[in-house]
C-alpha cells in the first residue's frame, strides 16, 4: 500500500462532500492525485456483486451479520487500493437504538487510515442547510440534536486514533467562507 488514506467525515448536511469535491479539484491543480470513493457506494456495490441485494433501498434490510460481511468487504477493497484515497464515510450514524460506529474495528484495521478529518460548522447552519435542501430526505432533527451528533462524531474519532495512531483534524465549512474550508482540507491533504 503506498499513498495517503484519508478519512473524511461530517454529519449530513455539513457540505462534506461540496468540500472534497472542491479540494480535488484544487489538488489536480497542483499535481497531487487523489482517488475519492464513497463507503457507503462501495459497499453497495460489494453487496450487489455478492448477490445480496438489487438495489441501494435493500442494504438496511440485511441481517446485522450480513452487513458486517459487507464493511468487511468493502474495507479490503479499499485497502487495497494504490494512490492517495480520500474514504468518504460517518463516523458515527445516528439510529434510534443509539449512534453506532462508522469505522468499527475490521473496517479500520482494512483502511489504515493516517488522517480522519471531521468536516464541522455550527449547528444552526446545519440545520438550515438541510431545510433548503430538496433532493435528499433527512429525519427531521433539531440544533441540539445535530450538535450532539458532531460531539459523538468526535468522541469515535478520537476512539479511531486510539486504534490506529492517526491524526484527527477538524476542519470548519462555514456559511460563506467555503474557500476557508478548501485551503485547510488542501493543507491536509497534501
Amino acid at each position: 500500500m503506498s499513498g495517503k488514506r484519508v478519512v473524511i467525515t461530517g454529519v449530513p448536511g455539513v457540505g462534506k462532500t461540496t468540500v472534497i469535491d472542491a479540494s480535488m479539484k484544487r489538488l489536480v491543480e497542483e499535481n497531487i492525485p487523489y482517488k475519492a470513493v464513497n463507503f457507503g457506494t462501495c459497499m453497495f456495490e460489494t453487496a450487489k456483486s455478492e448477490g445480496f441485494v438489487e438495489d441501494r433501498d435493500q442494504m438496511r434490510t440485511l441481517d446485522k451479520d450480513i452487513q458486517k460481511k459487507l464493511q468487511k468487504l468493502a474495507a479490503q477493497r479499499i485497502g487495497t487500493m494504490e494512490g492517495n484515497i480520500i474514504i468518504d464515510t460517518h463516523a458515527s450514524v445516528k439510529t434510534p437504538a443509539g449512534y453506532l460506529p462508522g469505522l468499527p474495528e475490521w473496517v479500520l484495521t482494512e483502511l489504515h487510515p493516517n488522517t480522519i478529518v471531521l468536516v464541522e460548522t455550527d449547528e444552526d447552519q446545519i440545520l438550515l442547510r438541510r431545510m433548503g435542501d430538496e433532493s435528499r430526505k433527512r429525519d427531521a432533527e433539531g440544533s441540539r440534536s445535530i450538535a450532539e451528533h458532531q460531539q459523538m462524531n468526535r468522541a469515535f474519532a478520537a476512539a479511531y486514533a486510539m486504534m490506529t495512531g492517526c491524526t484527527v483534524q477538524i476542519v470548519r465549512n462555514e456559511n460563506f467562507l467555503l474557500d476557508h474550508a478548501i485551503d485547510a482540507m488542501v493543507a491536509v491533504l497534501r
